[in-house]
């Protein structure tokens, strides 16, 4: 019934069936007629999961995003950006970089972060001759920053799965998201380095387009002030978060409406149900492996073939690879982190080094055909069809990996931080 199941599941995939539904029904079938468990335990710890109380926060923090989409920050954000470094080599590319920073630290959505930067700068950027194909991988590429720059919905699964607090998670993102900025930025630096660039910005340009960011910067000093304050959970930081982000479009920029909010509403409903019903579905799949044992199977499989930790990192990454090829990463956290995690416990690895290894080498998949949700999505933005931006892939596939070997040779990239805030 198990191989059933999987061959059954393989043809949902390979038919573009969505993928809860490949979860659901090839982890029900192997729940019902292998384990012979009642549909009640499904149901059961399916509405649990999605019940736990960190994940309230998951909408909250996309609807601060959208809101701030629609109510003006993230044009100031941009604006800024730009004043600061527009005019370095690569300056626009770098400032695209930077604004998406700007932006994952309070946006809850890579694909809202690509939409909202990606329609003010990608068409700057072309027009000042940059290669539309290297700026719509690029700004896929400098999306994945809201995985790692906190806070992140990437984050909050995690904690979700693992039970280690969300505030710790976030901060093991903080200094891997500045490294793969920097990586990104000697990219376009020598891949740009012969463009046109703007003129510099004045110092009065820049401390006026300061001052009009500033109530969107301070988005991320309420937000994380509040967790490590201990003043508010990371639930109520994101929706004080909400709150926050309305006052700026209402009162600070006058440019969010009644139908704006709507519209926000409308886009967080969208995006939440897509995460929530991965996230019930993933949970059949658990229930099977809890049932069958299988996590301690593997465990003792690898500590009895003499298993060292840089096969397990090893193994992390090449599988990272490969599933995020072909599933988006919210799937592939539930298929893997649970396994993933008991391995890394047994072999006495620091939890939070997984998260950081394991979002570098997943958020691959990001721009690698044939899912590589962020380059459509960026190639819709450009108006460009997607297949010509696949030649800037390898590029930014080496960049990838050479952030994740970082991210593996390094663990006190993701440690550092957050021992010292505890």
């Amino acid at each position: 019934m198990k191989s059933l199941s999987i061959l059954i599941s393989l043809m949902l995939l390979a038919l573009s069936v969505p993928i809860f539904m490949v979860f659901g029904l090839g982890s029900a079938a192997v729940a019902i007629w292998d384990l012979n468990l009642p549909w009640s335990t499904l149901i059961q710890v399916s509405f649990g999961s999605m019940t736990k109380h960190v994940l309230i926060a998951v909408p909250l923090f996309i609807f601060a995003g959208m809101v701030m989409l629609r109510g003006g920050a993230a044009q100031r954000l941009v604006h800024f950006a730009t004043t600061l470094v527009g005019h370095w080599p690569g300056g626009l590319g770098i400032a695209m970089i930077l604004a998406m920073g700007f932006f994952a630290a309070f946006c809850g959505s890579i694909l809202a972060a690509i939409t909202a930067v990606g329609t003010i700068m990608i068409p700057q950027m072309v027009d000042q001759g940059y290669p539309k194909p290297f700026v719509i991988v690029l700004a896929a590429s400098a999306a994945f920053l809201e995985a790692l720059i906190p806070p992140s919905n990437a984050a909050i699964l995690f904690s979700a799965l693992t039970d280690v607090p969300v505030s710790r998670t976030f901060a093991a993102g903080f200094v891997p998201g500045f490294v793969l900025i920097i990586l990104l930025g000697i990219v376009v630096t020598w891949r740009c380095r012969h463009l046109k660039n703007p003129v510099k910005a004045t110092a009065g340009e820049r401390i006026s387009a300061f001052r009009a960011a500033i109530p969107g910067l301070f988005t991320p000093v309420i937000i994380l002030g509040g967790i490590y304050s201990g003043l508010l959970t990371p639930s109520e930081s994101a929706a004080v978060a909400g709150a926050w982000a309305i006052v700026i479009g209402v009162v600070f920029y006058r440019e969010l409406s009644f139908v704006g909010v709507v519209k926000a509403l409308h886009e967080t409903a969208r995006i939440t149900a897509v995460i929530f019903a991965i996230i019930a579905m993933a949970t059949f799949l658990s229930v099977v492996l809890t049932y069958s044992q299988a996590p301690q199977r593997i465990i003792t499989y690898f500590t009895e073939m003499g298993g060292t930790p840089m096969m397990f990192w090893l193994s992390v990454a090449l599988i990272c690879l490969i599933l995020g090829t072909f599933v988006e990463i919210v799937p592939v956290f539930y298929l893997t982190v649970p396994v993933f995690a008991a391995l890394a416990l047994s072999l006495g690895l620091d939890i939070l080094h997984l998260y950081v290894v394991f979002v570098a080498f997943a958020g691959i998949g990001m721009i690698t055909p044939p899912v590589c949700v962020g380059i459509y999505t960026a190639a819709g933005v450009a108006k460009e069809s997607p297949e010509k931006a696949f030649r800037e892939v390898p590029l930014f596939v080496c960049v990838g990996i050479i952030f994740g070997l970082l991210m593996i040779f390094f663990p006190q990239a993701a440690t550092w931080l957050p021992n010292l805030l505890n």
